[in-house]
């Protein structure tokens, strides 16, 4: 059987920690930001953590068991 390859969107999009957690970064922050109030803006520069609902699928993109 071949191996899996990693999927080329998920592996750009989510950064993996060195405790094995994965981080993404949040939507709303590319474009159309002059009328997004400033406060919004700087929380939506932060990083999150992947949902534990999707963790399992997205390691699965990534090519982890």
């Amino acid at each position: 059987m071949p191996k899996m390859k990693t999927h080329s969107g998920t592996k750009k999009r989510i950064k993996k920690t060195g405790s094995g957690k994965l981080r993404r970064e949040q939507t709303n922050r590319r474009h159309l930001l002059e009328h997004k109030p400033t406060k919004r803006t700087r929380r939506l520069a932060a990083d999150v953590d992947v949902s534990k609902a999707d963790t399992k699928n997205v390691k699965r993109l990534l090519g982890e068991r």
